[in-house]
């Protein structure tokens, strides 16, 4: 049994089926999860030392191979490979990109000359412009609506909230509502602070608000990092976000975070836009921004797959197709994602 059928549990599901395994999901098609207003962006180099992301060599080629899988599969459009073009503001952020650029390991991943001609000219000039060329785009709604129907289909999905007082154990595992399982399995995003038995691992969920815009006169391509991220969405509209909040947890968007927004839009764009939809979700992020994968130390019939926090587009495929060889053949899980290090 899976309960979540948001990024992590559609990919574990995906693996688990490919692996000739029996499932049954769970899913309350709860709005406020962040899978169902992310941008998909799957960035290579991150913050402000432009370091490599955690394991990206790994994760980035076995990512790709399963979307495109998908896409043949299912015939849906999901993945665009997309340059992201970074503003550098000053000649010290810029000698620190070209610096970074030229050691080889970073080489496939960064380009110091990108073509941003077409480009500058809707944003407000910063320094000069460094490039992703390895970056890529995943339409998170589109492939979670894919999967909600192929699993429907298959009789797999029942869209009701689970709960939690009406899963029985026994000898051989778990029992819910007349459904027998060896395993479930929770990938429920930030709603897991509420699990009972998994609401003492360290989650720092975290708000986040995006705008959705238009830009009427022009068709950007590329995914653009200014004042904030700037990325292309279907039906000539653009993603922008987004913001952080650690205090305020409720789903709504706010005023707080729409004028920030507004303000980093106000800073980046030379052309006008139009603002067409405002909207918040909550990132199950983690302390030490690793998965938690693994068992609960008291049941082995009770596992998680969750904390993908803001880079699950990358991470999931990877450990989903990790997990289930934990699961299916005794491989060990890494001690960084394996939820054994915090008991």
């Amino acid at each position: 049994m899976i309960v979540g059928q948001g990024l992590a549990g559609s990919l574990l599901a995906y693996f688990l089926l490919k692996r000739g395994q029996s499932i049954h999901i769970f899913d309350n098609n709860h709005q406020g999860a962040s899978s169902k207003v992310a941008a998909g962006l799957m960035n290579p180099i991150t913050g402000r030392r432009f370091v490599k992301s955690w394991m990206i060599d790994d994760l980035f080629p076995f990512a790709e191979k399963t979307y495109r899988s998908i896409e043949k599969e299912f015939d849906v459009e999901i993945y665009k490979k997309r340059e992201i073009l970074r503003a550098l503001f000053n000649i010290k952020e810029e000698n620190s990109w070209d610096e970074r650029s030229g050691i080889d390991s970073y080489e496939p991943y960064m380009n110091s000359a990108p073509e941003a001609t077409g480009v500058a000219a809707l944003f407000k000039g910063p320094f000069s412009w460094g490039g992703l060329p390895g970056a890529g785009q995943v339409d998170v709604p589109l492939l979670l609506q894919t999967f909600q129907v192929h699993f429907r289909e298959k009789d797999l999905l029942d869209n009701e909230a689970f709960q939690y007082d009406a899963l029985g154990f026994g000898e051989t595992g778990v029992n819910y509502k007349g459904i027998q399982a060896k395993k479930i399995i929770f990938c429920e995003g930030h709603q897991a602070r509420f699990n009972p038995w998994f609401s003492v691992l360290p989650f720092v969920p975290s708000k986040g608000e995006m705008l959705q815009i238009t830009l009427p006169v022009h068709d950007l391509k590329n995914i653009v990092k200014h004042k904030s991220y700037i990325a292309p969405l279907p039906n000539q509209t653009y993603w922008i976000g987004s913001t952080y909040e650690w205090n305020d947890l409720t789903e709504s968007p706010s005023e707080k975070g729409r004028e920030s927004l507004v303000n980093a839009l106000d800073k980046m764009m030379a052309v006008p836009y139009k603002v067409v939809n405002h909207l918040a979700a909550i990132r199950p992020t983690v302390k030490d921004r690793r998965p938690f994968i693994g068992e609960h130390p008291d049941n082995n019939s009770l596992l998680i797959f969750n904390g993908l926090g803001t880079k699950g587009t990358s991470l999931g495929p990877y450990w989903a197709n990790e997990f289930c060889d934990h699961l299916l053949n005794g491989k060990e899980l890494l001690s960084e994602v394996n939820i054994a290090r915090f008991f």
